[in-house]
């Protein structure tokens, strides 16, 4: 067989990986079933200054074919000023896409989902920040004036029909669109949750207990007073199911769980993390352990698999590249929030299909070679 000269095989590879990168946007992930309504909940005690308010959402598990309930958790402000704006599920006209939370000056959109506790659709009426200090409303939020206070009393006439449903858009959905400040919130800078954020997350994927097709819409953790805290004192157990629950068609049913596992946090081998939105906020690649002996065999498959490796690290420079092109070029044209929010899905696309294939090819390498 012949090979092309190195040059001309770096070229092709590059080639390939940018028709792969731009294909992306073309593959998505169907979910055609709407999310259960949101559980009602108590909100915990604040546990200290700068806490702010993470309201719980229902995320997908890819794997399972359901959705698992996020608890509400109260978590450290990644920078002074910052506010968060939640996750939400939107109808995007034959499926339904999730858009990711983030940090930001402003509260952007968040689908006009009622999370309550200051969160009633629009905007925030939870707390605001003042000369470096985060003040609250003890009118819509859980705090002990004995520890913290910084606190007012405002309260927040709701003029939303209160329900408890968890989209946007589609049959039985939120109908609710972008303020023009919202639109003007998409535009600013935006930081991703902080790890304790990330890792809450992944606790919660990793619970069956949090499983909708388990819990029927009445998730026994809802609501934590820290980041995975999901036991003890400050943890806060659903008072009733938002709606008559629905099962997904699709789920699996719950592997049976050790005798000796934790209620709180049961064996799972398919840990998934929040639904990501860029190639940037997914985890570093892990490089393959070097072999004790560099003559053997399995140094020819370690040197496979760090090329597999280089090529993946390429793929993931490539997508992030691009989507950062992206919002400077939409930035730049001074987009609406419609544009944004339709990039936005696009980029969640692109990055969830590039995880699932570097996950396949992880696990393909992992296998035992087959013996004849």
């Amino acid at each position: 067989m012949r090979t092309l000269p190195r040059g001309l095989s770096l070229l092709f590879t590059l080639i390939m990986l940018l028709v792969s990168v731009a294909s992306f946007a073309q593959v998505g992930i169907s979910i055609t079933i709407a999310p259960p309504a949101l559980p009602v909940y108590e909100q915990p005690l604040c546990p200290g200054d700068g806490y702010l308010w993470a309201p719980g959402y229902w995320a997908y598990d890819y794997n399972y074919g359901d959705y698992y309930w996020v608890p509400g958790t109260w978590v450290l402000a990644p920078e002074v000023g910052l506010l968060w704006t939640p996750p939400y599920w939107g109808w995007g006209g034959n499926a339904f896409i999730f858009h990711a939370g983030y940090w930001g000056p402003q509260v952007g959109f968040y689908g006009g989902i009622v999370y309550g506790f200051g969160y009633f659709g629009h905007g925030y009426e939870g707390g605001r920040w003042n000369n470096g200090q985060f003040f609250y409303n003890r009118a819509v939020n859980n705090i002990n004036v004995t520890n913290i206070r910084n606190v007012y009393n405002v309260t927040v006439v709701n003029n939303t029909t209160v329900n408890r449903v968890s989209y946007n858009g589609g049959n039985g959905g939120i109908n609710a669109g972008p303020t023009a400040a919202e639109e003007s919130a998409a535009r600013e800078r935006h930081v991703p949750p902080v790890a304790a954020q990330t890792q809450h997350a992944q606790a919660a994927s990793a619970n069956q207990q949090l499983r909708a097709s388990v819990n029927r819409g009445k998730p026994p953790i809802a609501a934590t007073a820290k980041p995975e805290s999901f036991s003890g004192a400050g943890v806060v157990g659903a008072k009733a199911a938002g709606a008559p629950y629905h099962p997904e068609p699709n789920a699996k049913e719950p592997a049976p769980r050790p005798a000796n596992a934790s209620a709180a946090r049961p064996e799972n081998n398919v840990p998934r993390p929040p639904t990501p939105t860029h190639a940037k906020d997914l985890p570093p690649h892990q490089p393959p352990t070097p072999p004790s002996n560099p003559n053997s065999e399995a140094a020819t498959q370690y040197q496979q698999q760090q090329q597999k490796l280089y090529t993946q690290q390429q793929e993931h420079q490539q997508l992030q590249q691009s989507q950062e092109q992206d919002h400077q070029r939409l930035a730049q044209q001074k987009a609406s929030g419609a544009q944004m929010q339709h990039m936005e899905q696009m980029h969640q696309q692109q990055t969830q299909q590039m995880e699932q294939r570097h996950s396949q090819q992880q696990q393909a390498r992992q296998a035992p070679p087959a013996h004849n």
